[in-house]
């Protein structure tokens, strides 16, 4: 299966502040991110993170990408240090990626955007940075962990959630 996500930020305690989080740690978000990710993901499937993965305070990425399940890639995000998107661990490391997964064509970027290739020919933009917060366009899906009960998701239950009715952040 291919899963997708954004907006980890394992180590950066903003995001319990910010974005309120419901971890009383950094310590416990942290492990309760790994759990659902590893519960969701399994060793075989690919993953493809849409930035903003960890800071550099947050430990070695090398450890961190060896205890998540999967084959990981990374679309690089706004707080990702070269700590992150130089580490061993990913399968690939870009600011941009297409590609079609069960005949729609993707468009994947950290960043949400107005307007993407072939968006005429019913492409969808994969995105995060928003945290959930940003109203989304037709055919556009933010896939950060704070609009995705906090695990990556599969484009079949993105687009199933838009035929079920408003989900938060769809």
């Amino acid at each position: 299966m291919i899963f997708f996500t954004a907006d980890t930020h394992f180590g950066d305690p903003r995001v319990l502040r910010l974005d309120r989080r419901p971890f009383a740690s950094m310590a416990e978000h942290d492990a309760a991110l790994i759990e659902l990710w590893n519960e969701t993901v399994a060793e075989e499937d690919e993953v493809w993170h849409l930035g903003d993965v960890m800071t550099a305070r947050g430990g070695t990425p090398e450890a961190l990408l060896a205890r998540l399940r999967g084959r990981k890639h990374l679309i690089i995000g706004n707080n990702d240090p070269d700590t992150v998107t130089e580490a061993k661990g990913w399968e690939s490391v870009q600011h941009y990626r297409e590609l079609t997964v069960d005949g729609t064509r993707l468009v994947l970027c950290h960043y949400p955007f107005r307007t993407w290739n072939q968006i005429g020919k019913r492409a969808i933009n994969l995105h995060g940075h928003s945290h959930g917060r940003l109203k989304p366009m037709l055919r556009q899906f933010d896939v950060g962990v704070d609009a995705r009960e906090m695990k990556p998701v599969t484009l079949q239950t993105l687009l199933e959630s838009r035929k079920t009715g408003p989900a938060i952040n769809s």
